[in-house]
């Protein structure tokens, strides 16, 4: 498997995770400011070259109940604006509760309200990233 780019979108921050070279393990990166969808894309594209990631793995919301609500739409809306500018394969995954599950892992390591919404959305995205690689992995 080649390297997978894991995004948890928000309208003020998107998090960001990579997986290692072999697919197996996501790792989270330095969440990016969402100033403008240009250095987005830019910022992007320069992880894709420089990591040579195949594919992007974007946390699409659902509802508990498995609906999708205006979070959704702008997930959606979010990837039609990218992906023709960026040459790796676009891929929504389901990230019920990962927002949840990494404040909670967060707070369990003792960081303050402060350290933790600054690693919080980079987290959701390696959870969104590493449930990915975990289904896609061939069965042993």
């Amino acid at each position: 498997m080649s390297r997978c780019l894991g995004i948890d979108f928000g309208t003020r921050r998107i998090g960001l995770a990579l997986s290692d070279p072999t697919g197996i393990l996501a790792t989270p990166l330095p969440f990016l400011e969402n100033t403008s969808l240009k250095e987005v894309v830019a910022k992007f594209q320069e992880l894709v070259e420089s990591h040579g990631v195949k594919k992007i793995v974007i946390g699409l919301p659902r509802n508990l109940d498995g609906s999708y609500g205006p979070s959704a739409q702008k997930v959606r809306e979010f990837i039609t604006q990218i992906q023709p500018h960026i040459p790796a394969e676009i891929i929504s995954q389901d990230e019920r509760l990962t927002t949840a599950q990494a404040s909670r892992g967060l707070s369990q390591m003792g960081l303050t309200q402060k350290d933790l919404r600054k690693k919080v959305d980079s987290s959701s995205a390696a959870l969104i990233l590493q449930q990915f690689l975990d289904r896609s992995a061939p069965h042993l």
